[in-house]
């Protein structure tokens, strides 16, 4: 290893050392001696280690807040993790070799095991350093109490003292963020599945107040799901932007080919429901479908809410919109049912769709028209670009061919149904 004196400053800031040139023969005296008062100082700091830890625990206390409070906590625990780090440490300066791997391994062990306890890196790192500058302390005054006239000779292992001391904490700053990382993983995995437990109707009435951490949702409130798909693909926050108003709360749920929103609303968000989808949206996104359910009580109902949103976005649609299943209810039953939508269609308009297609659709479309006008012949002539009296003729040939009447609220309600079957339920 090289050696070379080092100031605190420099360790501080992370400055590579810079080694000054020696002659070969008077380099190898220097380095003897001075690692011969360094392992005499370190064996009496082995001696000594358990005062040694005293001292660094003190100094956590004194120091760093986060370990004030590891040490209040669990002090034995604190203890002893201090006492292992010095030990390996005042080891390695006696025996690099052979003590290196255990003291890595070690190092990377503390690491990990304070991510997982949530302590501070910095905090971590500053415990660290504080036991490295003890360490050399002890080194020091051990050397001035036993052979003052060494302690000059100590300067040339100093490189090497405080190399160790950014090492493990470069490997102890690695462990804490891998496992760092994988606590986040781990955390987004279980987030993930319990979200999915909720969508999907499956979640244990037991889950829910770890769902609700989890999701940063409250577990009783009232929700409404949102299902949206299509769309650009490189656009998806764009896409959720369009879909839930800004300042909600929300959770999303990636899927295959829907994504879901649990929308947190009710009067003590400032929403009854979520603001239109879309309108958060100056551009709409093209292809983008989006169905917004119906409110449900609690995180419990929310697979409810979930079947309420993909009812809304099977009614979307294919070229891209938005649904709201309050306004859409008849809609929502037709594809509730489709077999009983498509037997009400051919039961209704049979006799029309059996028709040659030019003639069918000119009637389907006056009738469809003159439903969406409500009632109006002349609106419907005008949207139509014909006469009134057209399309009370086309009608009228309407009733005839299927048996009902336009002037019996029943038949107007099927004829209704069964036109939103035909347009919803044609795959």
């Amino acid at each position: 290893m090289q050696h070379a004196v080092r100031s605190r400053a420099a360790i501080r800031t992370g400055l590579t050392p810079v080694p000054r040139p020696r002659t070969p023969g008077v380099t190898s005296l220097i380095d003897a001696d001075a690692l011969r008062v360094l392992h005499r100082a370190a064996r009496a700091l082995l001696d000594d280690l358990p005062d040694l830890t005293d001292r660094l625990v003190a100094l956590l206390e004194e120091q760093e807040p986060a370990y004030r409070a590891a040490v209040t906590k669990d002090p034995t625990a604190t203890w002893q993790e201090a006492h292992r780090s010095l030990r390996h440490s005042v080891a390695s300066l006696l025996d690099p070799r052979g003590a290196r791997d255990a003291a890595r391994r070690c190092s990377w062990r503390i690491g990990a095991a304070r991510a997982e306890q949530g302590l501070p890196l910095d905090a971590l790192l500053h415990a660290f350093r504080l036991g490295g500058s003890l360490v050399w302390q002890r080194l020091v005054e051990e050397t001035s109490r036993a052979a003052p006239e060494d302690v000059r000779l100590l300067v040339h292992v100093a490189a090497d003292v405080w190399n160790f001391v950014d090492e493990h904490c470069t490997l102890v700053a690695d462990a804490y963020r891998q496992t760092e990382w994988q606590i986040g993983r781990r955390r987004e995995n279980r987030a993930r599945l319990l979200a999915a437990g909720l969508l999907d109707g499956t979640g244990r009435i037991a889950d829910l107040p770890e769902a609700a951490r989890a999701l940063d949702l409250p577990e009783q409130g009232r929700y409404v799901v949102v299902a949206l798909t299509g769309g650009p693909p490189a656009r998806a926050g764009a896409a959720r932007a369009a879909a839930v108003p800004p300042g909600a709360r929300v959770h999303w749920h990636a899927g295959p080919e829907v994504d879901y929103g649990i929308v947190l609303v009710g009067a003590r968000e400032g929403l009854t429901e979520p603001a239109q989808p879309g309108t958060a949206s100056r551009v709409p996104l093209p292809g983008l479908r989006i169905g917004v359910g119906s409110p449900v009580g609690g995180l419990a109902a929310v697979g409810e809410a979930r079947r309420l949103a993909d009812t809304a976005l099977g009614i979307c649609p294919a070229a891209g919109g938005t649904v709201r299943l309050s306004d859409q209810l008849p809609a929502a039953l037709v594809v509730s049912s489709p077999e009983l939508g498509r037997a009400l269609a051919e039961k209704v308009l049979g006799p029309l769709l059996r028709l040659e297609p030019a003639d069918r659709e000119v009637l389907l479309d006056t009738l469809t028209t003159w439903l969406e006008c409500d009632g109006s012949a002349q609106r419907a002539g005008e949207r139509l670009y014909c006469h009134r009296n057209t399309v009370l003729n086309r009608l009228r040939r309407c009733e005839q061919l299927t048996g009902r009447s336009l002037a019996r609220p029943a038949d107007v309600v099927e004829f209704s149904l069964a036109l939103t079957a035909r347009r919803l339920l044609r795959d």
